[in-house]
């Protein structure tokens, strides 16, 4: 028998805002690792989709660490 889904009652995006108020600033790895404790089937391009939507509504500023990292940190 198939494994049914259930929906989370709280998006994704929300969760993401949560943990960067709570946690402060982070790198994606890190917000990624928080996310999928919460969210087990998101990957790594649901991610980026998210922080892209979170940067274009002004919620998240993103800037580039060193090759392939990003810091994640909330507008306030």
């Amino acid at each position: 028998m198939p494994q049914v889904k259930i929906w989370k009652t709280r998006p994704s995006y929300f969760v993401a805002l949560e943990i960067l108020k709570k946690k402060g600033d982070l790198s994606d790895d890190e917000l990624y690792t928080q996310l999928k404790d919460e969210f087990e089937d998101l990957g790594y391009r649901d991610l980026n989709d998210l922080l892209l939507k979170l940067e274009v509504s002004g919620k998240i500023r993103t800037s580039s660490m060193a090759r392939g990292k990003r810091r994640v940190e909330l507008v306030q």
